[in-house]
């Protein structure tokens, strides 16, 4: 990419367990990208949501929004090519619904959520590419078990085919920019090198389509 050509931000969705932080960390490497990581070791809400999620919903999920707002603003300033680790719109769209749909977020508190996240959204540009990783439930729990992260302990099945519902139904409507499904259950791109090599010539095909 020449000099003058503007900075790409390439961000990955997708569901708990997806592969969001391995991929990025592989294709930071492949790219010579800087990754930029979810960072749920930092999160102070994290245990208190998942011991008793109606108190700790709506705490959650104003720290994740905060959280990725700055770092989109860092992405863009930063003017180097980006891959982030999860986006601004999977709380919103898929996180926050969620919760308020199970009762464990009230409406009122759901409703100034979604009022703050519209206001911050009108501020920040979609990634110039997003990587959705699509998985089936059996996949996730298989890789959050191999992962053996305690929060994590007690998520249930249910929870995730919830969450997965609402990620199909955001992707089917994203419209903000060039979207790239990656099929999980069929690729191993941490432990085979050629099914990372499938999922780059994906990437460089987009990404040649940019410019």
């Amino acid at each position: 990419m020449s000099s003058d050509s503007k900075a790409l931000h390439i961000a990955v969705a997708g569901n708990i367990g997806a592969g969001k932080t391995t991929l990025a960390g592989l294709l930071a490497k492949q790219f010579n990208w800087e990754p930029h990581y979810e960072g749920v070791d930092d999160n102070p809400y994290l245990d208190d949501f998942y011991n008793e999620m109606q108190r700790w919903a709506f705490n959650l999920q104003i720290y994740f929004l905060r959280s990725r707002l700055n770092t989109v603003k860092t992405i863009r300033e930063s003017g180097q090519n980006v891959i982030q680790d999860r986006t601004i719109y999977e709380d919103a769209h898929i996180f926050a619904p969620n919760l308020h749909a199970m009762g464990l977020m009230t409406s009122r508190d759901y409703d100034n959520y979604r009022a703050i996240f519209d206001l911050m959204e009108s501020f920040v540009d979609a990634p110039d590419l997003l990587i959705y990783l699509r998985a089936s439930v059996p996949k996730l729990v298989e890789r959050i078990q191999q992962r053996g992260r305690d929060y994590e302990n007690n998520i249930r099945l249910d929870y995730l085919n919830r969450l997965n519902e609402r990620y199909e139904a955001w992707i089917s409507q994203y419209n903000k920019g060039k979207l790239l499904i990656i099929e999980v259950d069929q690729l191993d791109f941490e432990q085979n090198q050629e099914d990372l090599g499938t999922v780059v010539s994906k990437i460089n095909a987009e990404i040649n389509g940019l410019f």
